[in-house]
């Protein structure tokens, strides 16, 4: 099982290493707390680290870090916490401590500075405190950005170094953030082998397919491919202007044509999926990828520039599904004059990546559910789901009921998908249409445990399907901004599948379901089962799983 012989996740190192110095040195600290305690009053500003556990206290000074980061030596308030570490986690934490990462001082002030980079702030500074033990989200912010000033990048010891005043860390939260990273990927652990288990049980119920004698789904299809077209599209009761990348198949099919539409993800654009939608196309379909204005990458961009001071618009959560919906009523209005009224619009193919897979569950049925998404946002850790974030920013949003199913949506996939909060088991059980759902186990952003694997059980649909990719990680790295991918590549030492990989995968299973339930050509129907995931995955260090409604209750067991 490769999660388990392969590195950590990338976004559990520190936290992993800074726990387990604490957990080891948790009795030391309670037995000399209160002489340490009577000196720490004592300390200047800016110059010492305590951390705490309720009424106990124990401080390390900064300079010792810099020393002990320099070349190893253990200082005597130090060793209180390292004296029962190992040499490997003494190295792992000297590594966390000078490693560093360049990031724009300027982009990261922007961000912070934004609803999200507030809510990020603040749930790191429930941990990180002000020596006062107020909330310490502002001096984080200042010593991020300073610290990404120096020559060398951000560094965290260079981060401690720029805080403003002492901090205090409060340890018994450090500790539960660590058991909460130890159950995330010990779920997610589990939960990849039972998928695995789940999709060869569900293969030895079903009569053996050869599919090497099957025409081959990651190949291009017979129709061809022409050049994208680009439409700009006004929708007048919005005063909303976006742009539409629009693929055709190069020979029509005899028979009416099926639609596809893609929605991106957050600081996403539609050209970041032409491969995705070339090989639709390939294979019949016309293909429609809308800009979501709010929040694509010109938004970002517009942040960065300090031309906004959001990283999305919270309307859009409003204003995406609306995207879709007047895309289709565009195909409507060209069908006669552009397609010689042989668009099929009855049965309307929706898939989504991330913030587009809310939007597709969104044109498929699921209703915000803001009771459930107040309980989860007023947790004071979010267990390390990132899209909680995003999620929680509905709650600016008028507290009314929001619909917006569109009848002639036929059959949704979603890749990466958040809703687990927004929606909840509630908002999803109401889409009755085919739903896929394809999470990444190395996913930090919408992890697979939270999203995906939890949410699977809730659909009602009778036409269900859960893909799991192992090490998918949320993106396509090939299609980031290169100096952000630099940044994520000096972060942690990743081992991911290629994106040909995840791209064969998800071309295959894609046209098996949306041949089955948008072209409904019945000849799609037997790549439509986990046999085909088996088939796909071999040779492949990096597994593709896949299950269908048929084990849902055992993935709940």
């Amino acid at each position: 099982m490769i999660l388990k012989t392969r590195n950590k996740h990338p976004w559990i190192n520190f936290v992993s290493a800074l726990s387990s110095v604490l957990k080891k040195s948790y009795w030391a600290v309670s037995l000399i707390a209160i002489s340490t305690l009577s000196s720490a009053s004592t300390v200047n500003a800016a110059e010492n680290i305590s951390v705490t556990f309720g009424i106990l206290e124990a401080s390390i000074r900064v300079s010792s870090l810099e020393t002990f980061a320099k070349d190893g030596t253990i200082s005597r308030d130090l060793e209180l916490f390292l004296g029962a570490t190992s040499l490997e986690e003494q190295l792992q934490l000297r590594e966390a401590l000078t490693k560093p990462v360049k990031v724009s001082p300027v982009y990261l002030s922007r961000f912070f500075n934004t609803d999200m980079g507030e809510r990020i702030l603040a749930q790191i500074g429930s941990i990180m405190n002000l020596q006062s033990g107020l909330n310490g989200k502002l001096g984080i912010r200042s010593a991020l950005v300073a610290s990404a000033f120096e020559p060398e990048g951000f560094t965290l010891l260079g981060f401690l170094q720029k805080f403003p005043t002492n901090i205090r860390l409060r340890g018994e939260l450090i500790l539960r953030l660590s058991d909460i990273v130890s159950q995330v990927v010990s779920a997610t652990t589990i939960v990849s082998q039972t998928l695995e288990e789940l999709t060869l049980a569900e293969t030895k119920s079903n009569p053996p397919i050869d599919f090497s004698k099957l025409p081959d789904l990651r190949k291009e299809g017979e129709f061809g491919v022409q050049p994208k077209q680009i439409w700009i599209l006004t929708d007048a009761s919005r005063n909303r202007k976006f742009y539409v990348d629009v693929y055709r198949p190069m020979r029509s099919p005899s028979k009416p044509i099926a639609v596809l539409i893609l929605s991106h993800g957050l600081g996403s654009r539609p050209e970041d999926f032409d491969i995705r939608a070339k090989h639709w196309a390939s294979y019949g379909y016309v293909v429609a990828l809308p800009q979501h204005i709010g929040s694509d990458f010109r938004q970002i961009q517009s942040l960065r520039d300090g031309l906004s001071n959001q990283l999305f618009d919270a309307n859009d959560f409003i204003d995406r599904p609306k995207d879709i919906s007047y895309v289709i009523d565009e195909l409507a209005r060209r069908n006669n004059s552009e397609f010689q009224g042989k668009l099929n619009l009855e049965s309307v193919g929706v898939a989504g990546h991330s913030f587009g897979a809310y939007t597709a569950f969104a044109v498929a049925g699921a209703e915000i559910d803001f009771d459930n998404l107040e309980k989860d946002c007023g947790r004071e850790l979010l267990n390390l789901n990132l899209s909680l974030i995003l999620q929680c920013q509905a709650l600016t949003l008028p507290r009314q009921k929001y619909t917006f199913r569109d009848p002639r949506v036929g059959a949704i996939l979603a890749t990466n998908p958040l809703g687990s909060s927004i929606f909840g088991r509630k908002g999803l059980s109401m889409i009755q249409i085919p739903v896929m759902t394809i999470g990444g186990s190395y996913d930090p952003a919408a992890p697979a445990v939270f999203e995906q694997i939890q949410a699977f059980p809730w659909f009602t649909t009778p036409n269900k399907y859960l893909a799991l990719v192992e090490g998918q990680a949320h993106i396509n790295f090939s299609k980031l901004d290169p100096r952000i991918r630099h940044t994520i590549n000096s972060l942690a030492d990743l081992t991911l599948p290629s994106s040909s990989l995840i791209d064969n995968y998800a071309n295959g299973i894609s046209i098996a379901f949306f041949g089955t339930f948008s072209q409904k050509e019945k000849n799609f129907a037997p790549y439509l089962q986990s046999a085909y995931a088996i088939y796909l995955s071999q040779g492949e260090k990096f597994k593709l799983s896949l299950i269908t409604s048929a084990s849902a209750e055992r993935l709940i067991e």
